[in-house]
Order: C-alpha cells, then sequence, then structure tokens
C-alpha cells in the first residue's frame, strides 16, 4: 500500500552509521552540498560536536576524537573536502570483515570434556613433575568433573577422572586419590529448586 505524504524509514537511504540517526546524516549531506570551504569546516566541526554529545560515553574510550572524525568521513564516503584534524586513512578498516578463524580440526575421543581440556592435558604433560603440575591437574581434574556433570550424567566417582586423565595422558599423570581430593559437586533437580517467595500485595 502506497498512501501519499507518508515516509518510511524503509523507502529511505540506508544510513551508514545508524548509531547517529538520520539527522546527523542529513547535516552531513547539508554539509557537502556547502561550497564554500570556511563555512564547510565550521560546519563539519559543529556536526562532529554534535554527535560528540549524542554519544557522550565515547570520551571514555582513548583517541575518541579520532574515532568521531573517523565517522563523519564514513559518513560523508570520503567526500567531504575540509582540513581534517586527525589522520582519516584507517577509516576505512572499520567496516572491514575480520580474518575467520580456524576450527579446530582435531577429534577428541569424549565430547562431553571438550577440545580445551585436551589442549590444557597435552600441556600438563609437558611440565616437569613437581607442586606445580600436581595443581595443574587437580584443577583439570575438577573441571572434568564438572563437565561430566553439566552434561547430564551422574556424578563421577573420583577413580574415574583419575583414570581419564591417566589415559589422555598416555599414563604420563597419575594421580593418587588418597592424596588429591576433588571437590563435592550436586545435581540439583528443577523439582528440589526452591520457588522464590511472592512479594505481597500492599493493602
Amino acid at each position: 500500500m502506497n498512501l501519499e505524504g507518508l515516509d518510511y524509514n524503509t523507502q529511505r537511504e540506508r544510513m551508514k552509521m545508524p548509531e547517529y540517526g538520520r539527522c546527523v546524516h542529513t547535516l552531513v549531506k547539508h554539509c557537502l552540498a556547502i561550497e564554500n570551504r570556511s563555512a564547510r569546516q565550521k560546519c563539519a566541526e559543529n556536526i562532529v560536536k554534535t554527535m560528540e554529545l549524542m554519544h557522550p560515553e565515547i570520551r571514555q574510550t582513548p583517541d575518541y576524537k579520532q574515532k568521531l572524525w573517523d565517522h563523519l568521513a564514513i559518513m560523508c564516503d570520503f567526500k567531504l573536502d575540509i582540513d581534517y584534524p586527525y589522520d582519516i586513512s584507517g577509516a576505512k578498516k572499520i567496516f572491514s570483515r575480520p580474518a575467520p578463524m580456524p576450527y579446530p580440526k582435531r577429534r577428541i575421543p569424549v565430547r562431553h570434556y571438550g577440545s580445551l581440556v585436551f589442549q590444557t592435558l597435552d600441556c600438563i604433560k609437558e611440565m616437569p613433575p613437581g607442586p606445580a603440575r600436581d595443581e595443574a591437574s587437580r584443577v583439570i581434574a575438577n573441571q572434568m568433573k564438572r563437565d561430566i556433570i553439566q552434561h547430564g550424567f551422574a556424578i563421577p566417582e573420583n577413580d574415574r577422572i583419575f583414570s581419564d586423565i591417566a589415559q589422555f595422558t598416555d599414563g604420563v599423570i597419575q594421580l593418587d586419590p588418597e592424596k588429591v581430593k576433588l571437590d563435592f559437586f550436586t545435581i540439583e533437580s528443577n523439582a528440589t529448586k526452591k520457588a522464590k517467595p511472592k512479594k505481597k500485595k500492599g493493602k
């Protein structure tokens, strides 16, 4: 349905930086149309001041004035002929996509421990024997026990965790159940959770 006199945002030109709103983008267009260079410069400076007032939290970031002028350059497609107080050549990198992160291709023996646990076990296996390796082994053992519980399994015996660590470190890490005590975890079901007391309405 096309009603005469109605103007929808979906029918307007797409804003390059929506966080500043359409009014600022309109001001930028007006600034581009100013023929007098000094007047155009003054207009650009006022636009940047307006942008700063709209987002005062930007002052908490380092080099925030540089960012504001970069944003102005982006909104005008770098066509604004003024004397920029900062180098805006790096503004084009703002919308550049980061390089894709490589997905770990390593196949892990069991999924409930996750890839990070096996990476940690590989690091611990290379550590020299001593208190540091013992403490790191205890920490990762607690994490493995927590992982099993979080995946919906029953609370495992500590012997199972120690056996898994020995298996996945090729027998390098052997934890003594008599010396290494793991944390105690519980499984809390929805039925056992206490309902929050309802607030009484005032009379």
